[in-house]
């Protein structure tokens, strides 16, 4: 009796067991590779675009120039831009 009135004294003056550390959560979290900064460009199509790389001019097939704007939001790489 002495023995499990023993036990039950050492399992329940043990302390708590520490539980494993959580990563803390980040205040402003940013997405990795997203280059910092960028302008707001007129598109062709009447739209205003925000993008982050440069503008560039690239030839149409037909053999005309046209600026773009280029690393835009969205999912959008090239822009045609309104001249």
């Amino acid at each position: 009796m002495k023995v499990l009135a023993a036990l039950l004294l050492s399992l329940s003056l043990r302390g708590p067991q520490a539980a494993p550390k959580l990563p803390t959560p980040q205040a402003h979290p940013q997405r990795q590779g997203a280059p910092k900064g960028g302008q707001w460009y007129f598109a062709e199509t009447g739209h205003a675009v925000y993008c982050y790389g440069p503008v560039r001019i690239v030839q149409q097939p037909d053999g005309d120039l046209q600026r773009v704007a280029t690393f835009c939001q969205g999912d959008k790489l090239i822009v045609p831009l309104k001249d």
